[in-house]
């Protein structure tokens, strides 16, 4: 496995399940987005997962295809704790760059979160 893939794999696993906490996140990335990211969900479902289905790398790139699994015990763009586990589909794209998450992008399929939270039928 490349080196990039394993420092994706290595931070998948750090925070998979687990609090995520600053030093954990500064030991992977600089992206102050994604911390931000993380910390949003972190609040809305804490110890969540991510299951790496498929990475595949491209030049300073990692996708990744994988599922969030996460118990909603906490406030979410207004929505109240509902106590519904959820799982959800997600890609991701991380940039590495000097061996550290520089930048990423993520698509997830919030139709079936807001269905599993029971927002929308």
């Amino acid at each position: 496995m490349s080196t990039n893939k394993q420092l994706i794999r290595d931070y998948l696993n750090a925070i998979s399940g687990k609090p995520k906490t600053e030093a954990v996140l500064d030991k992977y990335t600089t992206d102050h987005e994604l911390k931000e990211h993380i910390r949003f969900f972190e609040s809305a479902f804490p110890k969540y997962k991510l299951i790496d289905e498929d990475l595949i790398e491209e030049g300073n790139k990692v996708a990744v295809r994988a599922t969030f699994h996460g118990v909603h015990k906490g406030e979410l763009m207004g929505i109240a704790a509902t106590g519904k586990e959820v799982s959800v589909s997600l890609m991701l794209i991380y940039e590495i760059q000097d061996g550290i998450i520089h930048k990423h992008w993520m698509v997830a399929d919030q139709f079936a979160l807001m269905q599993q939270l029971g927002v929308i039928k």
